[in-house]
């Protein structure tokens, strides 16, 4: 009875393999050629973040692009954030100064996957700032006004992509390659969590 277990067993995986086999012989069938744009094609997503303490960030960064092929990408985003940072006097510790700023803006960004896990990314942007600089002098704070004004902005760097079914979770580290002085970002790596949702 086990021989005939065995004997029916190897038969049926012997039946799959050449089955197998014969499909990766197989070629391909060519796809039926469609013209312009595609919707399974576009994606939806965009970065977040939040950061907490003397210098305080949330930024809500919604995006749309459409993916050309597996290795080439473009879109537009939409910018909000809000920064705030505090200075502290480095002997007693009290803060002296807090600046808030307010920051809207447009960007559009190309991307390219060299593979499939990996993305390469440059981000030109032009954001206006508003807000303002308080000062703590004793017991008479004093409030002024930050100039508004248009900040340009070139961010490029890569990252680490993360494919689901639906879409991709990225983790990138961009670098303000302009370095305005009024500048959101400064100069350091700006970490950035983001997320794609592929429409179909």
């Amino acid at each position: 009875m086990m021989k005939k277990i065995v004997f029916v067993a190897l038969v049926v995986l012997s039946s799959f393999i050449s089955f197998a086999q014969d499909e990766e012989q197989m070629p391909e069938q060519p796809k039926p050629e469609q013209k312009g744009l595609q919707k399974e094609n576009v994606f939806i997503g965009g970065n977040f973040g939040v950061a907490f303490g003397n210098y305080t960030l949330i930024n809500i960064s919604p995006q749309i692009g459409y993916r050309f092929n597996k290795t080439l990408a473009a879109g537009v985003g939409l910018n909000l954030l809000y920064v705030s940072e505090k200075r502290r006097d480095l002997v007693t510790g009290n803060a002296i100064q807090k600046t808030s700023q307010g920051i809207t803006g447009l960007n559009v960004f190309g991307r390219v996957y060299p593979v499939k896990f990996i993305m390469l990314q440059v981000q030109p942007e032009m954001n206006y700032r508003f807000g303002s600089v308080r000062y703590y002098d004793n017991r008479d704070p004093q409030r002024t006004k930050l100039d508004a004004e248009i900040i340009p902005s070139l961010l490029a760097g890569g990252g680490f992509v993360m494919p689901s079914e639906r879409g991709a979770f990225i983790i990138s580290f961009m670098y303000d390659l302009l370095q305005n002085e009024n500048s959101p970002y400064g100069n350091k790596p700006v970490v950035n969590f983001g997320y794609t949702v592929n429409l179909r």
